[in-house]
């Protein structure tokens, strides 16, 4: 369904930041918060397909020149461009409606990272860096709104955590082009995208490999943070570092080969990086909820005396 494919569905794991907040400011019980979390995670997802449409409209003659994205619904024709800037507008305007009935603070950080999209997309996509960067702070903005809909502070090691992060994924969002472009003999990238022609293969890796080092230390970090361990009764969090390591090193592998066409392929098509990303996620709610206990508990058995 051309309609169905224009809001990109896909793309609504992005908005999963928003529970940022809600899980680690351990609110997850909390069935107001619970609730508001999910409505605000509804109000992103109807934006963010609001913005892709503008993206799509904006960039139909570039997509045609790009193997996958030509099928998109305006660049292929099959949804009329007033048609599409029209449902554009209702997204918009019924996700920022929704998003300021549901507060006040929460709307404001949400129209802001409306105006960061707006801005990516008719200019700030085609300056070299400037452009991942809008990524990662769209990602921070996700998170940050999150923790104002459930009146949470979000520390500041896990929002330098998740900017690096989201910069390790922008950039290896635009290996991936290159690699689709070079494997369909798509000609000049830059006609695709202007900042390709200035990204390299080598340039990325060096990116991708520095931002995913910051990622991990700034975790680290974040995990032996006094405030996280007031907050959550124990530090136990630094050692789902294994798993974080690998999801990261299992991602760039698979962007390395060119076995993906970007993050969300990843996220939702290879079963490894599934694996790790699920028996973090277990791990990490474990010790957020039941951290003291679980500290309490491996005090007594170390001090148990032998039978």
């Amino acid at each position: 369904m051309p309609w169905l494919r224009l809001l990109r569905p896909g793309q609504w794991t992005k908005n999963l930041f928003v529970f940022a907040g809600l899980i680690f400011g351990r609110k997850l019980l909390d069935e107001p918060s619970v609730v508001a979390a999910l409505l605000g995670f509804v109000c992103f997802c109807v934006i963010s397909s609001g913005i892709y449409i503008l993206n799509d409209v904006h960039d139909r003659n570039e997509d045609r020149l790009h193997p996958s994205k030509r099928s998109r619904p305006v660049a292929s024709g099959a949804i009329a461009v007033p048609s599409a800037l029209l449902a554009a507008l209702v997204l918009l305007v019924a996700g920022l409606g929704g998003a300021a009935a549901l507060d006040t603070g929460f709307a404001l950080v949400a129209l802001c990272y409306v105006g960061l999209q707006a801005a990516y997309t008719f200019l700030l996509k085609h300056v070299t860096l400037v452009d991942v960067i809008i990524i990662g702070l769209g990602f921070v903005l996700r998170a940050v709104a999150g923790t104002v809909l459930v009146h949470v502070e979000l520390s500041h090691w896990l929002v330098l955590c998740t900017f690096t992060l989201c910069l390790f994924m922008g950039f290896s969002k635009r290996r991936c082009e290159l690699n689709d472009l070079a494997d369909s003999g798509g000609g000049d990238a830059a006609a695709h995208r202007r900042t390709l022609a200035e990204y390299t293969p080598e340039l990325l890796n060096h990116m991708t490999t520095l931002t995913a080092g910051i990622a991990v230390v700034s975790f680290m970090l974040y995990a032996t943070d006094k405030r996280t361990l007031d907050v959550f009764g124990t530090n136990y969090l630094v050692y789902t570092l294994p798993l974080v390591v690998y999801a990261i090193f299992r991602f760039a592998l698979l962007v390395e080969h060119g076995r993906v066409d970007g993050p969300t392929a990843v996220l939702l098509r290879d079963r490894p990086f599934q694996v790790a990303l699920l028996l973090w996620a277990v791990a990490a709610l474990v010790i957020v909820y039941k951290g003291r206990d679980l500290r309490e508990w491996l005090l007594a058995l170390a001090d148990r005396p032998p039978a």
